[in-house]
């Protein structure tokens, strides 16, 4: 298989799976349930809580899963498993339907889709640095994630125009009725959105299993489960004799998780202090994808010349700028000055601000896994993306979980969302640390 079938083949995970992110966390899914509970605060909270659960069980599981599979090999069949999960979560939510709603089950299955994603990405990412030479792997890495966003961008075009009804008109946003026969009174076209993004994971995952090879692996030694633990345990001692992999572990676990709540809650937020309707915010969504899909792309050429270290910073710049200007825009003041009621300037500032998300969040996740891969041990790859789903999941619980309950405290959404503004600021202060070359594994870690 040819080095650029192999590339492209790796691309279209990025396609693949971005509806998840784009659909079901952010633009359509989630503010379809805060509508479907009928109070803001009560779904921006609950919504926390569920997906901080989720978080944690990811936290716990991908170290493991990582130096598990270093050991025995068979990354493949671990996408597979994880493949399954998705589409089974995804496809489960059509039935979160109005007036029959168990918000458990929904959040059960909301949380195995996001785990499959999760642990699927894991090994997906771990294969970067065999798709290329080190400096290569931005460029590739940004090019991977613009592909992504355009994938999320398509998705949530088709979902819009073709299938999510305006629930006062029934009619979707170029005024047709929901394709399929889908009945907009039962909001079918508003929950078509789970068997959509499964279908269209299944679907064009396919050039990533017919492309994409994995070296075949050494044959797994016997006692591999307790051999990866052993090793993982190892890693994890090292740690404090590898600084500029421990600080980027640290730094990333503080800003990704900031990043990942402003995913989750910036529909809730929209539609909860703006009043936007679900068509708003899918406008909204698509502006921010164009823009990260854009600025995926620059930032990756960006990552080949000056590395990913300058780009991080900059881009968590951005982002804290971001979270204290959601928390002062309202329909009646902006940046603290009053502003006449039914002004549009406090949604046109929110439609920036989603264009500044969307730019500043994909080029940051892209220079994030070239940095993991400068970082990394090249010999336990797999166990260094686990442990960079564990700094990016050890606190996805946190953000979230703070943001239910400073919501619920202060039962304000603004007040609610000031967390973000910490982490991001932590993590920007522990990037300090960090080597751009990465520092090498000390003598006595682990084995290959």
């Amino acid at each position: 298989m040819s080095l650029r079938k192999r590339i492209w083949g790796w691309f279209f995970f990025d396609w693949a799976s971005q509806p998840y992110n784009t659909l079901l966390i952010t633009f359509i899914f989630a503010p379809y349930v805060k509508e479907l509970m009928g109070d803001g605060t009560a779904a921006q909270s609950v919504w926390g809580f569920g997906i901080g659960a989720a978080g944690f069980c990811i936290a716990v599981l991908a170290p493991i899963l990582g130096a598990i599979s270093d050991v025995s090999g068979h990354r493949m069949r671990w996408i597979w498993v994880f493949s399954a999960m998705y589409f089974v979560g995804a496809y489960a939510l059509w039935w979160a339907v109005p007036g029959d709603f168990n918000l458990v089950s929904t959040l059960i299955f909301f949380a195995i889709g996001m785990i499959g994603m999760e642990f699927a990405t894991i090994f997906t990412n771990s294969m970067l640095p065999d798709l290329g030479p080190r400096e290569e792997v931005g460029r590739i890495s940004g090019n991977g994630w613009a592909f992504g966003y355009v994938g999320g961008l398509l998705a949530l075009v088709l979902m819009l125009a073709l299938l999510q009804e305006n629930p006062a008109t029934g009619r979707t946003m170029i005024g047709i009725s929901p394709i399929l026969g889908l009945d907009p009174a039962m909001r079918e076209g508003t929950r078509a959105v789970g068997p959509l993004t499964a279908i269209w994971y299944a679907v064009f995952m396919v050039p990533f299993f017919l492309y994409v090879r994995d070296p075949k692996p050494a044959k797994a030694p016997r006692g591999a489960v307790m051999a990866a633990l052993k090793g993982l345990g190892g890693t994890l001692r090292s740690l404090p004799r590898r600084p500029s992999l421990f600080a980027y572990l640290a730094s990333s676990m503080f800003y990704r998780d900031a990043l990942v709540g402003m995913y989750v809650f910036g529909g809730i937020y929209a539609s909860g202090v703006l009043g936007w309707s679900i068509m708003q915010i899918g406008i909204f969504g698509i502006l921010s994808i164009i823009s990260g899909a854009l600025f995926a792309w620059l930032g990756g050429m960006a990552d080949k010349r000056f590395g990913p270290k300058p780009v991080i910073r900059t881009c968590i710049l951005l982002l804290t700028f971001v979270a204290v200007s959601i928390v002062v825009i309202s329909p009646t003041s902006v940046y603290f000055i009053p502003v006449p009621e039914g002004s549009a300037l406090p949604d046109i500032l929110f439609f920036a601000l989603g264009a500044v998300i969307g730019a500043a969040g994909g080029v940051i996740q892209s220079a994030s896994r070239t940095m993991m891969v400068r970082q990394a041990d090249p010999d336990r790859m797999t166990e260094a993306f686990g442990l960079y789903a564990l700094s990016g999941k050890a606190t996805s619980f946190l953000a979230p979980t703070l943001i239910g309950v400073t919501t619920a405290i202060s039962q304000s959404q603004p007040i609610g969302v000031t967390p973000l503004i910490a982490l991001f600021l932590i993590g920007l202060a522990l990037l300090r640390w960090v080597d751009p070359e990465g520092d090498r594994p000390c003598s006595d870690a682990p084995p290959a």
